[in-house]
């Protein structure tokens, strides 16, 4: 008997039960590609000819992007980019993104005080990835929000500290598609929960308020909702009193927001079995309890991916505030090409903003499949 052999049988494992690894062929990436790219000679066929598309112009994007590229200019001066777009081998000009960068990502707000809508965008930032660790899901994160939120108004507008007053019309670029999307959401996500229940409930008036708000919001655009906001609202209020338009077009998000998300959630309340709520009033809890304790956590766990759909959406979605005259990421970045000597340019600015909104998009629906996974592992469990 070999030393290997002898190893085997001292240690009592038997040597026909050595493990092995599984053929390379059946499983792993290789196994994927025969069974869904090349399970067939029609399969492979267009498999080849896509490709054969994607790496001739994913040759040509890193050529125009990276290669033939111009990343600075000298004092405006675009000649050299000019030419460049003119030539057979044309490339980016990302020298717009270096000298309007700040502009299209604080927009009007005074040049000498961009670190504070900098340090803004921070602070969203953190307060999205805190508000996404389950650890944190404590009473206390409702604190973190509200000094979070407080700090972010002291450095937006200013007048107290030491620091320049800022008025709103100032504000603009990304700071305003976060505080328009965090907000929004926010506040539409507990009104929708309200209104989901209102459309189920055995009161009529209650019922029939909720859909008749739902539907209204629903069925008409929510440019519609803006211009109401901005033009038609003022109309209404007593003479010599004016809402600031940034709150109107706030408050115009949520109610939009949160009309489809009251959706969601209700189809998520309608899946549960019926079963749930008879066990739950089988208990003797209240209307209150059971709703909070039993059904609503069910019902989200199953709507997570539509509700993150929606809540992606309505991040950009908040593009729309520029037909009413408020400087968002977007709006900033069609401004920052206005000036005669960077016309032209505007792909680049718009692919520049395209990767801003997908990093977090992107971040939320990864968030959402991760968070899902994990629910599902708990309820198995």
């Amino acid at each position: 008997m070999s030393d290997i052999t002898l190893g085997t049988a001292v240690a009592g494992v038997p040597e026909a039960s050595a493990p092995r690894r599984p053929p390379v062929l059946t499983t792993g990436p290789i196994a994927w590609a025969r069974a869904n790219l090349f399970s067939s000679w029609i399969n492979t066929a267009v498999t080849l000819v896509l490709g054969y598309f994607v790496v001739r112009y994913a040759l040509s994007f890193i050529d125009w992007a990276f290669v033939n590229a111009i990343w600075s200019v000298p004092n405006n001066q675009t000649a050299a980019c000019r030419e460049l777009k003119a030539s057979p081998n044309p490339g980016a000009c990302w020298a717009v993104i270096t000298e309007k960068h700040r502009f299209i990502l604080f927009g009007t707000y005074p040049y000498e005080q961009h670190w504070r809508p900098a340090l803004v965008c921070v602070l969203f930032t953190g307060l999205f990835i805190v508000s996404a660790m389950r650890r944190f899901w404590r009473w206390e994160l409702a604190v973190v929000w509200a000094v979070t939120l407080t700090v972010i108004g002291i450095l937006m507008w200013g007048g107290i500290l030491g620091l320049p007053f800022v008025p709103q019309e100032r504000w603009g670029g990304l700071p305003i598609t976060l505080i328009l999307a965090t907000f929004g959401l926010a506040f539409a996500f507990p009104l929708a929960i309200l209104v989901a229940l209102g459309r189920r409930s055995k009161m009529p008036a209650i019922r029939l308020l909720c859909i008749v708000y739902v539907e209204l919001i629903r069925g008409v655009p929510l440019i519609s909702l803006l211009f109401m906001a901005s033009v038609m609202f003022p109309l209404f209020l007593p003479e010599g009193m004016n809402i600031d338009k940034l709150l109107r077009a706030q408050v115009a998000v949520i109610l939009f927001a949160g009309a489809y998300l009251a959706e969601v959630v209700r189809g998520g309340l309608q899946a549960l079995p019926k079963g749930q709520y008879e066990a739950a009033e089988a208990l003797g809890l209240s209307y209150w309890q059971k709703t909070a304790f039993i059904i609503l956590p069910q019902a989200l766990r199953l709507v997570i991916p539509p509700l993150v759909n929606t809540f992606i959406g309505f991040f950009k979605d908040t593009s729309l505030v520029l037909i009413i005259g408020i400087f968002d990421l977007l709006t900033a970045g069609k401004t920052a090409i206005v000036e005669p000597a960077w016309q032209g340019f505007g792909v680049e600015v718009y692919v520049a903003i395209s990767v801003v909104y997908f990093v977090y998009c992107f971040a939320m629906s990864r968030y959402s499949q991760n968070l899902e996974a994990e629910l599902n592992r708990h309820r198995v469990r």
